[in-house]
């Protein structure tokens, strides 16, 4: 299978490092916002097409389709691009930074009939795979998930410690991830919010730290605390207290409520959150059906960030 990568940053490095270990998929073309660094690394990951044209690397022979890793705030337009062109595409996280754009994806991905998945890395993960084979199995009901996003990030940097060209998001990218995955372990949408967020960076304008709650009909909880000014373990750690124990997962570990660590390395063919995700959209393309994190299954996520960012402007 013939692909494009569109971003040459972190994220788009990440999802190289995973698709190397994947049989069958080709990376023809790299598309990038910077000629020297989209240059630089398409050289060295032996990738024989380069450019800074989304439209010519959609030309590329035989491409069918797309991973996009580039600023948050292209996301949508450059997902409708690649649909439009007849591409099944797989978009980073978020697919949007606002309801409306993701609802424009979304009905293009109806149009076309083409496969548009959300990179919603989270369900993917063998730390919250295991949870939720229980919850579906009955074993585990979710009271509470309890999360903290934290992060030192008081200028623009990304990743790789490198100068990032847009400016990251608390709401839009790092909660989005939570809010998804509580509504897929609950199997439902959350119905009570509040948000409320500190002052924001007078350079970057954006809040550097914000707390969330959300509630869904069953009576579950969740609690979301995110930081940019966090100086000491970087990431995103869960806590969930369930009917039938509480599990801490750290990215890719788990560890029930007395910190004893779970195996979950049998869980799936990796432990990589990425490469499974990147393999659940080669295989979803191949068995021609829908992916698990598709756009139309992430939308109820940007609806409550939408609902969210309402009650914080409130608050402003």
């Amino acid at each position: 299978m013939k692909i494009i990568m569109v971003g040459q940053g972190a994220f788009g490095q990440k999802h190289l490092d995973a698709i190397a270990k994947i049989a069958g998929i080709e990376v023809v073309s790299l598309c990038g916002g910077s000629a020297e660094s989209t240059r630089d690394v398409a050289k060295a990951r032996g990738i024989p097409h380069w450019t800074t044209d989304l439209a010519e690397s959609l030309r590329q022979p035989g491409v069918e389709a797309a991973i996009i890793a580039s600023p948050t705030q292209i996301h949508a337009a450059q997902g409708i691009q690649c649909l439009e062109a007849g591409k099944h595409v797989h978009i980073e996280i978020p697919i949007a930074d606002n309801l409306a754009d993701a609802l424009r994806l979304a009905d293009a991905q109806k149009r076309t009939g083409l496969i548009a998945m959300a990179g919603h890395t989270r369900r993917f993960n063998p730390s919250h795979q295991w949870i939720h084979q229980r919850i579906k199995a009955g074993e585990l009901k979710v009271q509470q998930m309890d999360v903290q996003t934290y992060f030192f990030r008081r200028t623009n940097m990304n990743a790789l410690g490198q100068s990032r060209s847009w400016t990251d998001h608390l709401l839009w990218h790092h909660a989005c991830h939570s809010i998804d995955l509580f509504q897929y372990q609950t199997g439902q949408v959350v119905s009570q919010l509040h948000a409320f967020q500190g002052p924001k960076h007078p350079t970057l304008g954006i809040a550097m730290d914000m707390s969330i709650g959300l509630k869904v009909p069953s009576g579950a909880l969740c609690t979301l605390s995110l930081s940019f000014n966090n100086d000491g373990p970087l990431g995103t750690f869960f806590r969930y207290i369930c009917d039938n124990g509480t599990y801490l997962a750290r990215y890719d570990d788990l560890f029930d409520g007395k910190d004893q660590k779970i195996d979950v390395s049998k869980v799936d063919v990796s432990l990589n959150g990425i490469e499974l995700q990147d393999r659940e959209f080669f295989a979803a393309i191949r068995e021609k059906r829908e992916p698990n994190a598709s756009v139309a299954q992430v939308i109820d996520a940007m609806r409550t960030l939408d609902r969210l960012e309402q009650c914080l402007a409130k608050d402003a």
